[in-house]
């Protein structure tokens, strides 16, 4: 590569990285498809898979024991909770956000 190109080619590939590292985490639309915030249209089959693929990404695993069960779920949908908290909510909210109970 030419000299010259580093020079300009080295800072503009920073400056991106930088501004992608500074956005937000999730989109506004990313945020309303959490798990547990009501959708506003009927809950499809896709829904639920999302659904158990966030909660297997968080930890839960549905093949495993049954003898943890339902303290599993209930702690990757904790970790959820958090993560929303942290994705979605300004700062200075999200240590106040209450949350619904969950239904048994």
């Amino acid at each position: 590569m030419k000299s010259w190109l580093k020079f300009v080619w080295v800072p503009f590939v920073g400056a991106v990285s930088v501004s992608a590292v500074a956005a937000p985490d999730l989109t506004q639309q990313e945020c309303h498809s959490y798990p547990f915030v009501k959708p506003a249209h009927e809950v499809t089959h896709a829904d639920l898979m999302r659904e158990l693929r966030e909660l297997e990404a968080a930890g839960y695993q549905p093949n495993a024991n049954d003898n943890v069960y339902p303290a599993d779920i209930e702690a990757a949908q904790q970790r959820l909770a958090d993560m929303y908290r942290s994705d979605c909510l300004p700062q200075h909210t999200a240590a106040a956000a209450t949350f619904p109970a969950k239904s048994d």
